[in-house]
């Protein structure tokens, strides 16, 4: 392991992710709630249909385990198999971490092929996944805790920094895309832009108005919660948008950041309220006998939770978990704004007067606003709508076309149709919820699957 000797291996490593714009990919990751169908209840690690028995089971398929001890707790895919990885959120949420791909296309045929695979091993075991951005009636006492080490340190530490962290933890799903860079200009560029635009994703992506049995008053109870989670290590990022912005810049950001643990020899140590800054200067007692490396380093970065995050390539944190038209949606949307140099431009242009603190306010009204968010002269529906005409004239520019001659572009009519519906998934669950379930929350366990 490298062992860190200076703050300029933490910048280089952040700089290690440029790309040459024609090697530009696009991750995927998406989670989800398994469930026993029989019960629409979450399930345990343990016993003949838990979550161990699920990982097992994709082994037919190619996939290896990862182990904590005896506990399988991830599974690994060669890339001539298809790559990616399958992980576990604290309470069994399922999340596949997509491999990294050229086209939409690509990643749509990636979720095609997951589905498939959760299908058939979930009519085995009577389990089903739900597609949502918060569990709609599970509490937080009923959700399971999975075993890796890591989560009992975050499980103890995040009540001490906000009321929800645990809901965060437990109780929340999402969608993520993760993009690359060609510079650290092209870098500043696309990360102040995946803050502005990142409550525009809130507000389309939104799909978790449902908690404790009922409507919980927001379009995105997800992205609420990470509102009362650790303002250490969340929220709208401001320095982003000062003149010295750079890659040296975010890192000193993150050497502030408190951290949780580190690892040693597959067992974490609790390093919690202690810097990075700390651990590379040798100021913490309990660790006095480790010398820091790049593994640290890239294992903090992952304990960072801004609305986007900088580790190797720029992560979109905004948006709920939902089906595959939703993920597909996602990626389709950052992809015709982040890799058309036109696009990227005109969005730029686009939210140019959005002041820092205006964008903060933004973040802040639209879990529960949604579309509607509004600040002066801003019309967040206004904004959604042309920004998702500039990913579509990127995506069409892009020119990738797949054997039936589409291009990624239509994989954003689900925006579209949203804009034309002006609703949202949220909005549409809460009518259904309304008018046609009679307010029966079970009736999500049969529109919301993935």
């Amino acid at each position: 392991m490298e062992r860190i000797e200076s703050k300029d291996q933490l910048i280089s490593y952040i700089a290690g992710g440029e790309k040459d714009p024609s090697d530009f990919k696009i991750g995927t990751e998406h989670e989800k709630f398994p469930f026993n169908i029989n019960k629409n209840k979450p399930i345990s690690y343990d016993g003949k249909n838990g979550i161990r028995s699920l990982l097992e089971n994709f082994e037919e398929y190619g996939w290896k385990p990862v182990y904590e001890n005896e506990n399988v707790i991830a599974l690994t895919r060669d890339n001539k198999l298809g790559g990616g990885s399958i992980t576990l959120e604290p309470a069994g949420q399922f999340e596949l971490s997509g491999a990294m791909l050229d086209t939409v296309h690509e990643t749509f045929f990636e979720l095609v092929e997951h589905k498939k695979q959760l299908s058939n091993i979930g009519e085995k075991m009577g389990l089903d996944f739900l597609a949502i951005g918060f569990t709609p009636d599970w509490s937080r006492d009923e959700m399971p805790i999975m075993p890796k080490k890591r989560y009992d340190i975050m499980r103890s530490y995040m009540p001490t920094k906000g009321n929800h962290g645990l809901d965060m933890m437990l109780r929340s799903c999402t969608s993520q895309v993760n993009l690359d860079y060609s510079s650290e200009m092209d870098m500043v560029k696309k990360l102040r832009l995946s803050f502005l635009l990142q409550p525009v994703a809130t507000a389309l992506f939104s799909n978790s108005p449902f908690s404790e049995n009922s409507l919980n008053g927001f379009r995105s109870y997800r992205s609420e919660v990470w509102r009362d989670t650790d303002p250490d290590r969340t929220g709208i990022l401001t320095f982003i948008f000062d003149d010295d912005m750079s890659y040296e810049r975010y890192v000193n950001y993150a050497m502030e950041v408190p951290m949780y643990f580190i690892n040693r020899n597959g067992e974490y140590i609790n390093l919690t309220g202690y810097t990075f800054d700390d651990f590379i200067n040798r100021r913490i007692e309990v660790v006095k006998d480790f010398y820091p490396t790049i593994d640290d380093w890239e294992l903090h970065l992952t304990t960072i939770f801004p609305e986007a995050r900088l580790k190797k390539f720029i992560e979109m944190r905004g948006a709920d978990a939902g089906n595959i038209n939703h993920v597909c949606a996602l990626s389709a949307f950052w992809v015709g704004l982040m890799y058309d140099d036109n696009s990227l431009d005109a969005a730029i242009e686009l939210t140019k007067n959005i002041s820092p603190q205006e964008l903060v306010e933004l973040r802040n009204i639209v879990p529960s606003k949604g579309l509607n968010s509004k600040l002066d002269k801003l019309d967040l529906y206004q904004l959604a709508s042309e920004v998702i005409s500039i990913s579509k004239d990127g995506l069409k520019r892009r020119n990738n076309l797949d054997k039936n001659n589409l291009d990624e572009s239509h994989y954003l009519k689900y925006l579209e149709d949203i804009v034309i519906a002006k609703e949202n998934p949220a909005d549409s669950l809460m009518k259904k919820f309304k008018n046609n379930w009679n307010e029966d929350i079970s009736k999500i366990y049969e529109n919301c699957r993935f």
